[in-house]
């Protein structure tokens, strides 16, 4: 049977090479030697592309549809070739002609569809819902722009469109269209869809939406446009800036022609279906992940009482029992809340329907803080969701537990029926099956591949505890990450760094309430400790990749304070021996698949109470990172998986933050007036050195914010930050006892899988 084996491989792969050096010969009348690896890139992608027609797609008598701005999908060839099982094959056959994948890999655009942990999630989730074989479809925008490439010019984030379409990619263009009308004007939509394949399994599709009158030159200087041309701009960029009338209303505009399309998609292949829609709910099932979807919910009632000739009255119940909401965050600013005149200037069609939507809800509860429409005329859509839709769920327990206990209380009075959590997970087939392959490998030779399609199987590690010989395996695969990140940091941000330093890295979206100026503030702590004399007994790198909001002015201003930091810290010969700080540039999925293998210390110090679950803690933790954290999201599961030797926590738990902003009793200034080591770090910002390096007015301004205001508690955790971290150094220097630290790490991993999440959300919510 093994020899039988071997012939079929050996007829696949050749098959597979003759397949590649005719795609080669067609597309660019060369030889696989001959071809760049840009081309090479191009003859996988028909490869692939071709192999995916051929698998079946997954179906069923009922779908789920997964509708977000956001899909951070990242690149997919890697990924595709793992999913298909053809990545080694691949790989040996280019090894054949001289050529290596990992170079072709390289020459991929990275789609730039997502910003954060929320797009990435939903992109781990539609790799997880293929994987199971379930029915499922993302719905989303096809954003010509993305976020921002964000660029450090004078030590300052400067923001330019990223440019990623290419005229061969992944996208496929369809023949469906929709009309989308506005309040004063009417656009026409475009859909194009990517195959997403399961690991082993069937193939499902990412939906997107573009616009086809969209106009690429209304982008002149960085990425300022005119917000007003509706015809032109829905689907350049994602998060226009709504800090004026126009950016708010853009992002009204654009979130309407994700739904509009999203529902007349979904009733149209109802209709093809020959599905009766007053069984819609027995056939789909919407989730609505984070508040930028809601208005699907009367945007399917409208079309189902103005065209299909339903009573408001069976509308609303069809779509109540058809909608799941997942709320994403704590902090009330994230939760959306629209001005009823932006509406009525948006999508006037709606507001009957939201108007009505809210009449319901007053006939039948008094509590102004259950109201869709508040007092000040303001519509809040989280309240829509959870009001008109069968689930709502919160993403790590904590988070589910304050959205119970305290954020959402009033609603879990009225339906504790209707909430549940979903811790998220990540998929390990991108997260570390392509991003580390020699730990994959070692992992697979040790306890066998089952891993790979039932996470869980991980523990079997713990079985090597005392095996000093895998130790030191895990040890030397770290040291080679560490290595190749080293040298790549050098080629893109010209920064010499030591392998043999301990990597402490913080990788994610700047918002204050993630605290990377407290980090900035232990290294400034950090920095005049050396100076002074006070030497560590080993040197640390640290590493930051982040992207700010162009209006979020604060969240600049810590990224100057970082770069400020990089020059003053780098250039100084007395502590760079010591210490080196980096903020590399336009951190995206290419960069973490190369940080995340490579990282010691993995920070996760968001304000407890304030960090719904994150991912990237899942992902370092996978990849034998060490936890250093706050009581706040996922880190609280992950503390209870690996116990207390083996994650680092500190400051004040979330029932201690939340007493702070219910009593308005945190005043910053005290903590720093009665600490000198404080008082010393926060000086710094405005002192000589770091003025001479950097610019007065965003120094002084974060200083003040620090001082003055401080809403996510920087200070109030400083100290024992310090003091825990550098408690963690220390021990870092016993080598062996980290070791194991790693091990149970990685080994207690398996319950972030997004297959574990998955499986969850269709027991409980979907029930595909």
């Amino acid at each position: 049977m093994a020899v039988m084996d071997t012939i079929q491989r050996e007829i696949i792969e050749e098959k597979m090479e003759q397949e590649m050096v005719a795609l080669a010969e067609k597309l660019f009348g060369k030889t696989l030697e001959e071809c760049s690896d840009k081309e090479l890139y191009g003859v996988l992608l028909g490869l692939v592309k071709d192999m995916m027609h051929n698998t079946i797609p997954i179906s069923g008598n009922k779908r789920v549809y997964y509708i977000s701005a956001e899909f951070l999908i990242g690149k997919l060839l890697s990924n595709n070739l793992i999913n298909l099982g053809i990545y080694d094959k691949v790989d040996s056959i280019l090894k054949g002609h001289g050529k290596e994948l990992s170079r072709v890999e390289d020459a991929e655009p990275e789609p730039s569809l997502g910003n954060g942990g929320l797009g990435r999630l939903a992109a781990c989730f539609l790799d997880s819902i293929a994987t199971l074989g379930l029915p499922g479809e993302g719905i989303g925008l096809n954003y010509h722009f993305g976020l921002f490439h964000q660029k450090f010019v004078d030590r300052l984030q400067t923001a330019e469109k990223d440019t990623w379409l290419e005229k061969d990619s992944w996208l496929t263009r369809t023949d469906t269209s929709f009309e989308v009308s506005f309040g004063d004007t009417k656009v026409v939509s475009r859909l194009y869809d990517v195959d997403v394949i399961g690991y082993e399994g069937g193939v499902n599709k990412l939906r997107l939406f573009d616009l086809e009158s969209v106009d690429e030159g209304l982008v002149k200087k960085g990425i300022t446009f005119d917000k007003e041309a509706i015809g032109k701009n829905l689907t350049l960029f994602l998060y226009p800036d709504d800090s004026d009338e126009a950016g708010n209303l853009l992002r009204i505009y654009q979130q309407y022609f994700m739904v509009s399309n999203a529902a007349q998609l979904i009733l149209k292949e109802m209709k093809e279906k020959h599905y009766d829609l007053h069984t819609l709910d027995e056939h789909a099932v919407i989730q609505i992940n984070d508040t930028h979807p809601s208005m699907i919910i009367p945007e399917l009632i409208r079309i189902l009482v103005e065209d299909k000739a339903f009573s408001m009255d069976e509308a609303i119940d069809v779509v109540s029992r058809t909608c799941a909401y997942t709320n994403h965050t704590i902090l009330a600013e994230a939760l959306e809340k629209w001005p009823l005149e932006y509406l009525e200037k948006a999508v006037p069609q709606l507001v009957p329907i939201i108007k009505e939507l809210d009449k319901r809800i007053r006939e039948k509860y008094e509590d102004p803080k259950v109201q869709i429409i508040d007092e000040n005329d303001r519509v809040h859509m989280a309240h829509m969701d959870i009001h008109y839709g069968f689930s709502v769920n919160g993403v790590a327990a904590i988070h589910t537990r304050i959205l119970q206990d305290t954020e959402l209380n009033s609603f879990y009075k009225l339906y504790p029926e209707k909430f549940n959590n979903k811790t998220n997970g990540i998929t390990f087939r991108r997260w570390l099956l392509s991003c580390n392959r020699e730990l994959a490998a070692l992992i697979s030779e040790t306890i066998g591949d089952g891993y790979k399609k039932n996470a869980d199987e991980l523990e079997k590690l713990l079985d090597y505890a005392d095996d000093q010989e895998f130790l030191d395996k895990l040890a030397a695969i770290k040291t080679d990450d560490k290595v190749e990140l080293a040298a790549y940091i050098k080629e893109k941000e010209g920064v010499e760094i030591d392998p043999n330093s301990v990597y402490d890295i913080q990788i994610k979206r700047l918002h204050e309430y993630k605290r990377q100026q407290m980090n900035a503030l232990y290294i400034i702590h950090k920095y005049l400790e050396i100076k002074k004399g006070k030497k560590p007994s080993v040197p640390v790198t640290f590493i930051f990749g982040a992207k700010a909001a162009p209006a979020y002015i604060i969240a600049q201003d810590i990224i100057h304070l970082l770069l400020v930091l990089q020059d003053i810290v780098n250039n100084d010969p007395d502590v760079n021996r010591y210490m080196k700080v980096v903020m590399v540039e336009n951190y995206n999925v290419s960069y973490a698949e190369k940080l995340i293998p490579a990282c010691d210390i993995s920070e996760q110090i968001s304000l407890a109470s304030k960090e719904a679950s994150g991912t990237g803690n899942m992902k370092f933790m996978l990849n034998g990172a060490v936890t250093l954290g706050t009581a706040d999201g996922a880190n609280v599961e992950i503390h209870d998986l690996v116990g207390d030797e083996n994650i680092y926590i500190f400051g004040k738990d979330s029932e201690t933050v939340i007493g702070h902003y219910e009593k308005a009793d945190y005043v910053s200034k005290d903590y720093y007036k009665k600490s000198p080591v404080i008082r010393e770090a926060v000086d710094f910002i405005v002192g000589k050195q770091a003025l001479a390096s950097g610019h007065k007015e965003n120094l002084e301004r974060l200083y003040k914010e620090l001082l003055n205001k401080d809403w996510f508690m920087t200070l109030l955790d400083l100290e024992e930050y310090i003091e825990v971290k550098d408690r963690m150094l220390e021990d870092y220097l016993d080598r062996e006892s980290w070791k194991k630290k790693v091990l149970v790490n990685i080994a207690k991993a398996g319950f972030f899988s997004s297959d574990r999440t998955i499986r969850e959300y269709n027991r409980d919510i979907w029930k595909l």
